[in-house]
């Protein structure tokens, strides 16, 4: 029989450090929690007045700031091929380098990483190669996703790094399931949850707050607050202060930190993780910065808002900002700085010409990889798609309707 409480036994708890009770009503706006911003490195290169670094040796300095080039020449050959017609969509992250390059720094390769589509830093940090890269852009048959997946959807289980999907937000309460799962295994480990502003306006994202701060998953989430979410500035999305105003009212530990400081990035990051792991409880941080480019190569930016205040951030550049940081450091130099480039645009432009000519899987891996055996439904989809392309083989690449190996084996046993 169901215990009933009693209206004096209220099982709701008393929220601690409460305020004196008030006479007359008086109304909380968004004035009335102040958020500061941590900043740590000034566009010179020079600390901030009164600021520490964070512990960061010149070898970890050398390998985030080279993959944070990386990634930008990335991009722009990239987003170059899809104007060529080699390419059919991409996504930067022109201008939001360090939110990334900052915060997947500071964590294990244990760590889950479960991102939007904007991450392809974080993957390249934990070792995803050109070439890995290359096979999943063009989806070809060395894709580890085998083709399955538009372009920019990465994902490696070697690496721990979640496939990406293009719903807003899905990430977001499976970072804090999956986060919940590593709690009860007691594994010394946590997951890294990134999402832009923009997603933080869906559903999934009070949901997955909400379910992180109650189960107290050690789960750190990454608010990229770029501005804008595709052509909607952030004026027009919300009226409250950013998104670092919501963790506070979930009850989550919350951050705001200057996106283009690698410093203060990862600083924010090492102290997050810190408290995931050892606290047991989630950790929002929210980054302010700018997305410097389209939001898609399906994109134009100039239609929504002005040259003049682009370039305004562009004299805020992160990498700019980080290399002065290393030349005055004399950790860098121009001449290593030229060598670097020409090397990535070497290895970038090779692997494309390689990826784009490599076959594309076999059709029959469409129905593989969900259930043990595919359904009879599946199989007749298949057999009806098989039959459309038979029908019309001068619209669709020349190995469509190869035979996978272990299907070829499967039908000469029968034979």
């Amino acid at each position: 029989m169901a215990v009933k409480h009693s209206p004096e036994k209220s099982v709701q708890p008393e929220p601690s450090g409460q305020p004196e009770p008030i006479t007359v009503p008086t109304f909380l706006d968004s004035s009335s929690l102040a958020i500061p911003i941590l900043k740590q490195l000034q566009a010179d290169g020079e600390l901030t007045p009164g600021a520490i670094a964070p512990p960061m040796s010149p070898e970890l300095a050398e390998k985030i700031y080279g993959d944070m080039v990386y990634t930008r020449l990335l991009d722009e050959r990239m987003v170059c091929a899809q104007r060529q017609g080699r390419l059919s969509f991409y996504l930067t992250c022109t201008g939001e380098e360090a939110s990334i390059a900052g915060t997947i720094a500071a964590f294990n390769p244990e760590d889950m990483v479960m991102a939007q589509y904007r991450e392809q830093l974080a993957l390249r940090f934990r070792g995803f190669t050109t070439e890995q890269f290359m096979d999943q852009l063009f989806g070809n048959v060395k894709d580890l996703g085998k083709g399955r997946q538009m372009p920019v959807h990465y994902g490696s289980r070697e690496l721990n790094f979640m496939t990406i999907s293009s719903p807003l937000a899905t990430q977001i309460p499976q970072a804090a399931g999956y986060d919940y799962g590593q709690k009860l295994a007691g594994n010394n480990a946590c997951t890294l949850c990134y999402f832009g502003e923009g997603a933080a306006s869906e559903g999934d994202f009070h949901a997955g707050l909400n379910m992180a701060a109650v189960l107290k998953c050690p789960v750190v989430f990454v608010a990229r607050n770029n501005g804008y979410a595709i052509s909607t500035p952030a004026s027009e999305q919300f009226v409250g202060d950013g998104i670092a105003s919501r963790g506070v009212g979930y009850g989550i530990k919350t951050l705001r930190v200057d996106g283009n400081d690698i410093l203060a990035v990862y600083s924010a990051a090492l102290a997050a993780r810190k408290i995931a792991v050892q606290e047991q409880q989630p950790v929002l941080i929210e980054t302010m910065s700018y997305r410097l480019g389209a939001h898609s190569t399906s994109d134009d930016p100039s239609a929504y808002r002005s040259r003049e205040e682009e370039q305004q951030w562009r004299e805020n550049d992160p990498i700019v900002r980080m290399k002065n940081w290393l030349l005055k450091k004399n950790w860098w130099d121009e001449e290593r700085e030229v060598a670097l480039q020409a090397e990535f645009r070497r290895d970038i432009l090779a692997q494309v010409k390689v990826a784009e000519k490599r076959p594309k899987p076999p059709l029959g891996d469409l129905i593989t990889d969900v259930y043990e055996t595919p359904t009879p439904q599946l199989r007749g989809q298949l057999e009806d798609l098989e039959s459309h392309i038979a029908k019309y083989p001068d619209r669709y690449p020349d190995n469509c309707l190869d035979k996978r190996p272990d299907e070829q084996q499967s039908q000469e046993g029968v034979k």
